[in-house]
């Protein structure tokens, strides 16, 4: 890549990171200031963009549980969404055409149904990379987002599949077969270390499960998420999409170059995109809010995961070039599509940056459109006599509590957002239960007056910061410990409130030395001091 692309990225993301803007909303610029002074798209970049999707969705796959896509909230939600808002967009523009506007009046029904069809994905790029972020990828509503947005990709595929004409050969019954390989490839993937071979494996399958998808004549991208999905809920399933982050991130920066690089748009050309982003993607999200109310979610499941995919998407325009190549609408109109895709974008980002806090300023409008029932996955946490809270239980929140249990028994309790790791968990019999420590309505069914010490575990500082501030505003006083890997995370966790902090990479060699000493204690040897 021209090292000019890497400076102009560098400078544009870290603009936008210093203004609390999500990186991706400076490569998206970057792209558009490349154009600006002359740089054109090339095979390479188009080559990384790609290959960054395919591991995107090959993570996706990693951590994608399909009964989740049975969920009447995940199919049904995502499906009814898409009819109602390209009905809904199809129709607003016809009426526009009609109405003498000049900007709409080649407009009709066939034109205009491609291009609200265009707009009703969302995106898997933009949702996926905002959920790992704030490291919400397997909370209830990270996960009923990218339920829906698989749900989106499959008919986007089907549409791919009926547009161009292009019919998967007989070959492509032959990957029904693929499920009984998983035993082997799982085999493959246990015995393949931690290091280069492991990451060099998690790439031959994303890419190498594209390609044979490809070659039955079905989408790669599909490929790379089945091949995923092959891999999924197996003992290094996190180790290996961990192994594969950084090289995602990497490639989908070219992904977000290629969009802007994609053309200069003309004045009217923005101001139509402008349009269509100020009035019909805040349609969008009311519907999405709507539909999964209707589907008896909590009021803030249903408003995080409206927020995390009102956007538009990548998907878009590869639907709205199918429309172009048809001639079912003009070339002007994936222009259009394109900068509508970028300023999403931008709103997105800001929104979705401080989703937590309007949630929770808002949350009493919001619970006038919850349901009085609870589906089975949303019913509030029993803490019953706890004392000892611990918020995470990853790795090193496991530690914890078994640390603490070993001292104070049944008076430690832990809360974690994913719902299969506290279901193994409770089989082990550890008093867990599914919970968000940035959820409002948990800590309102939480009796803070019972705590002495709460312990946060959990991977991302926002989450952090959005749980301090919670439980303050119930009235907590107790003794709040954080876990963290950055210096300046600690300051920031110790001016807001947590009274200790402990760093996991300077400290960890401190507690292992007491854990050692501790089992020489134990085991009867005694070490000579000095």
């Amino acid at each position: 890549m021209d090292p000019l692309w890497l400076f102009i990225a560098l400078l544009c993301g870290f603009f936008a990171r210093q203004i609390m803007l999500p990186p991706m909303v400076g490569f998206l610029a970057a792209g558009f200031v490349l154009h600006g002074i002359g740089v054109e798209s090339s095979s390479s970049l188009q080559t990384m963009a790609d290959l960054g999707v395919t591991l995107l969705l090959f993570t996706i796959g990693l951590k994608l549980r399909l009964r989740n896509l049975l969920a009447p909230e995940v199919w049904a939600a995502g499906s009814l969404h898409m009819l109602l808002i390209t009905s809904l967009g199809a129709g607003l523009l016809v009426l526009a055409a009609v109405s003498g506007l000049v900007w709409f009046e080649q407009m009709d029904w066939r034109s205009a149904s491609v291009v609200a069809f265009a707009l009703s994905f969302s995106s898997t790029v933009f949702a996926v990379k905002i959920f790992e972020d704030r490291g919400e990828m397997k909370t209830r509503h990270g996960q009923i987002s990218i339920g829906i947005l698989i749900i989106q990709d499959i008919i986007a595929v089907v549409f791919l599949t009926l547009a161009t004409g292009k019919i998967p050969s007989m070959w492509a019954f032959l990957l029904l077969a693929l499920p009984f390989a998983r035993p082997f490839l799982n085999k493959l993937l246990q015995r393949s270390g931690h290091g280069e071979v492991l990451i060099l494996f998690g790439l031959f399958m994303a890419i190498g499960g594209g390609q044979l998808f490809q070659l039955v004549g079905m989408k790669a991208d599909l490929g790379a998420l089945v091949f995923g999905i092959l891999l999924s809920n197996q003992g290094k399933t996190n180790e290996l999409a961990r192994s594969l982050l950084s090289f995602k991130d990497i490639f989908l920066v070219g992904f977000f170059l290629s969009i802007g690089l994609s053309g200069i748009p003309t004045f009217s050309d923005v101001a139509i995109a402008v349009m269509i982003v100020a009035f019909f993607l805040p349609i969008k999200s009311l519907l999405y809010f709507g539909l999964l109310a209707v589907f008896k979610l909590r009021a803030r499941t249903a408003f995080l995961s409206a927020n995390g995919l009102s956007n538009y998407s990548e998907f878009g325009l590869i639907v709205a070039a199918v429309g172009v190549s048809s001639g079912w609408i003009t070339q002007q109109w994936l222009m259009i599509i394109a900068v509508a895709l970028s300023l999403s974008f931008v709103a997105a980002a800001v929104v979705n940056g401080q989703v937590h806090t309007l949630y929770a300023r808002y949350e009493k409008y919001f619970h006038r459109f919850e349901s009085t029932k609870r589906l089975p996955k949303d019913l509030p946490a029993d803490l019953g006599d706890a004392e000892i809270l611990i918020l995470g239980m990853g790795r090193v929140g496991r530690g914890a509590y078994t640390s603490m249990h070993e001292v104070f028994g049944e008076k430690v309790y832990g809360i974690d957002a994913d719902v299969d790791q506290v279901a193994r968990y409770k089989k082990q019999n550890l008093r867990v239960q599914v919970g968000d420590a940035e959820d409002v309505d948990f800590w309102h069914g939480v009796n803070v007056s019972k705590l002495h010490l709460v312990m946060l575990a959990m991977p991302a500082l926002g989450d952090m910061r959005q749980a301090v501030k919670l439980i303050k505003a119930e009235g907590y006083t107790g003794f709040i410990a954080a876990v963290t890997r950055y210096e300046d995370d600690r300051k920031i966790l110790e001016s807001e409130g947590v009274d200790a902090t402990f760093n996991f990479y300077t400290e960890a060699g401190t507690g292992f030395a007491e854990h050692v000493r501790q089992q020489l204690k134990g085991s009867g040897k005694c070490l000579t001091k000095n």
